[in-house]
């Protein structure tokens, strides 16, 4: 589930006729056996980690996947980011925003490991809170429409011709004459993704909080609680022709 691995991408036939490489210089390739002093140290760190990525510490009825505007598994993280912000927030936020790209594989159904998270979010992401102009919620509902791979929570809308209408935050009309607060990633907040509109905000607050933290705070939550890992499923995107 962690690997260390060695790119040697732009190289060409490394390690043959390279004036620069001495002789000591040894190719790491499958020929080469272990150092049996190494792996005796190596040995109880790799088992140990092994250990805690195999920890369950959820288990989920059917798998979450990713999906076009929302799904099942873009849903569960940008509604799990405003449940784990806003005790530290310590006031109500009004959105939550990621993208398919920074979710890396889906969450499998039965048991959910240490693992699994780090594979679905292997990033150091931590979560922030911006505060927006209404015009840049704006913009990044159009994005969100027209780029289809932007899930937002706490928020309805419908896309209409590649732009977003009718968008309702926690259910009231959007007002273009003040500003909403929005959480998510510091790299998305540095205009990740192209997310260029969100490098205009008003003010970003860090949370000291990693996204994969919150990601298995959440689970382990839901786990205390007797509860299994799902999306909340409900309409938020509608789509015209």
């Amino acid at each position: 589930m962690l690997a260390l691995s060695l790119s040697m991408a732009g190289c060409q036939r490394p390690w043959a006729a390279s004036p620069s490489l001495g002789t000591t210089d040894v190719p790491v390739d499958k020929t080469l056996s272990a150092d049996p002093q190494l792996e005796a140290q190596i040995s109880p760190y790799r088992e140990e980690v092994t250990q805690k990525m195999s920890e369950v510490v959820g288990t989920a009825p059917v798998a979450l996947v990713k999906g076009e505007y929302e799904s099942p598994l873009g849903n569960f993280v940008v509604d799990l980011q405003l449940a784990q912000a806003e005790p530290l927030y310590k006031k109500p936020i009004d959105l939550s925003l990621t993208t398919n790209g920074g979710l890396r594989v889906p969450l499998p159904e039965g048991e959910i490991t240490t693992g699994n998270i780090f594979e679905l979010m292997p990033f150091e992401n931590e979560l922030v809170v911006l505060t927006l102009k209404g015009e840049t919620v704006k913009q990044l509902f159009d994005y969100a429409a027209e780029k289809k791979f932007a899930p937002i929570g706490n928020a309805t809308y419908t896309v209409q011709n590649g732009k977003a209408t009718n968008i309702r935050i926690n259910g009231k009309p959007f007002d273009m004459g003040r500003t909403y607060t929005l959480v998510t990633s510091d790299y998305l907040a540095g205009g990740g993704d192209n997310l260029n509109m969100l490098k205009d905000a008003v003010q970003t607050e860090r949370l000291g909080l990693l996204l994969r933290e919150a990601i298995l705070q959440q689970i382990r939550q839901l786990a205390a609680a007797g509860k299994p890992v799902t999306a909340e499923t409900g309409k938020r995107v509608t789509i015209l022709p």
